[in-house]
């Protein structure tokens, strides 16, 4: 529960973020450095792709981390002046906040495959680099064509 003025209300993250302004403001402390105004769409998605990778390791859902980060991408969407692309530049992130594989601490049901002590750290980091890339690639692949079709961005 928190408090705007005189009105209480029981939210979601994602809603205390956006209503409080938080949002913006990280996304200008975390985005804003980078200068990804100036960059092409495409490159924008691709850049916060890999932020997005690189944050998910702490991050044991990607529900937690949905909520803590999609309300920064709608702020981010506001400062890049995407208007109606706005729309499909959340989506596609929110498709990659669901990439969770280069750890075992990257999803809860990674986490219960490694508590069976059937493979180690380095086993699942074999595997999933590899599927991290390819989904990069097809992001950027789907950013380039797809989605463009559909009007998404």
């Amino acid at each position: 529960m928190y408090s705007l003025g005189n009105d209480y209300c029981i939210c979601s993250l994602g809603n205390v973020l956006l209503k409080t302004t938080a949002a913006q403001w990280l996304s200008d402390q975390t985005f804003g450095p980078v200068g990804l105004e100036h960059y092409p769409l495409v490159m924008t998605i691709a850049l916060i792709y890999l932020f997005n990778i690189l944050i998910h390791l702490g991050f044991a859902s990607a529900t937690s981390l949905a909520s803590a980060l999609i309300p920064v991408f709608i702020s981010l969407t506001t400062t890049l002046d995407l208007g109606e692309q706005s729309i499909g530049f959340v989506l596609i992130q929110q498709f990659v906040i669901s990439f969770g594989f280069l750890l075992p601490v990257s999803a809860p049901q990674s986490m219960l495959a490694y508590g069976t002590e059937t493979f180690t750290v380095k086993v699942f980091l074999k595997t999933g680099i590899p599927i991290t890339v390819i989904g990069h690639l097809i992001i950027i692949l789907f950013s380039f064509t797809y989605w463009q079709w559909l009007g998404l961005i």
